[in-house]
């Protein structure tokens, strides 16, 4: 079924809580309606194609056609003694998807509870959590062209990168994900060595699925902000990645600075731990604030515009820059209007 809406009200649609208004909002439940929309030619330009919105700054109205999938089936294509390989809906929520990972002991999703979003925005983001990216359980992604034309990208093609896929690409902006095939393991594994993982397991009295899930349910929860609370996208900024001799000017002047090495002179620093040193954390603009316990995370504290989040943060990259002379980039998808 396709369903239209002309002056529709994105409130519901951006974590952020931003009450901006699109011209038309078009969802639709099948890949056949997909189909349909672009044979008869109701995708109008522009149109911005969005999952669960938890990764979007709208600054102002858009006027023209935003479209959501609510493609919600999960499949299994293959499977054996050792792992099995699922197909999933670009519009299934992606938290549900881990849940029934675990539920049905599918292992290597588990660190990635709690992500706000949908499935086809997940290998679009590359989301990532705890020492796991979503490419580590891509098998493959499917989509489709605004000319109707269908493409299968296996990971490879996918040119994954911290917080990158080739979907990110202007001249892929006319691609639409429909489904993720993930390909996760039926024997027991784990990825228990970053942060305090192990520490908040050890209060279980045994390490399992289900376990270790609840732990990064806990963990998350002590940081980040409810978005049904306090509007936010999680982490505004991308952390920075910077070459080994810039590390060691930091060190100088900062011997405590985290950091971790990435390649052979690739090296990530916490952006969240950068916006705390230049005196960041719990302060606003307006009704802007960063978050008191995650420095990485702004927050809308009540009637926040997309301007104010804006203006926010770009008080904040200035900041950083002169103090560190590092650029820090937002993570968040900012929208003015037409996609870019």
């Amino acid at each position: 079924m396709i369903q239209y809406f002309d002056n529709y009200s994105l409130l519901s649609h951006n974590t952020f809580g931003i009450d901006v208004k699109a011209t038309r909002f078009i969802e639709y439940d099948t890949e056949e309606d997909l189909y349909e929309l672009i044979r008869t030619n109701q995708i109008t330009l522009p149109y911005l194609h969005i999952g669960g919105g938890s990764n979007l700054l709208f600054v102002n109205n858009f006027e023209g056609t935003i479209l959501h999938s609510r493609i919600n089936t999960i499949r299994i294509v293959e499977e054996n003694d050792n792992d099995v390989l699922v197909k999933v809906g670009s519009g299934v929520v992606w938290d549900d998807f881990v849940a029934h990972c675990v539920a049905n002991k599918w292992y290597g999703a588990e660190n990635l509870s709690n992500i706000p979003g949908e499935v086809g925005a997940s290998a679009v983001q590359n989301i990532g959590a705890y020492g796991v990216e979503v490419k580590d359980i891509i098998h493959s992604v499917e989509t489709v062209n605004i000319k109707g034309e269908q493409k299968t990208y296996l990971r490879n093609n996918c040119q994954y990168a911290y917080r990158y896929s080739i979907f990110k690409e202007p001249e892929m902006k006319d691609v639409i994900v429909t489904s993720v095939c993930f390909r996760l393991n039926k024997k027991e594994s784990y990825k228990l060595d970053y942060g305090t993982i192990r520490a908040e397991l050890s209060g279980f009295p045994e390490t399992s699925l289900k376990n270790v899930r609840q732990a990064i349910f806990n963990i998350r929860g002590s940081k980040l902000p409810d978005p049904a609370i306090q509007g936010n996208a999680g982490s505004f900024f991308m952390n920075p990645i910077v070459n080994k001799q810039k590390l060691i000017t930091l060190q100088k002047d900062y011997p405590e600075i985290p950091f971790y090495e990435l390649g052979a002179d690739e090296i990530k620093i916490p952006a969240g731990w950068l916006i705390e040193k230049s005196g960041w954390k719990g302060k606003s603009i307006g009704p802007a604030k960063v978050h008191d316990k995650q420095a990485l995370v702004l927050v809308n504290t009540g009637k926040a515009s997309g301007k104010d989040i804006i203006a926010l943060s770009d008080a904040i990259r200035t900041s950083v820059k002169e103090q560190f002379g590092i650029e820090i980039k937002p993570e968040v998808y900012i929208i003015t209007n037409v996609p870019m």
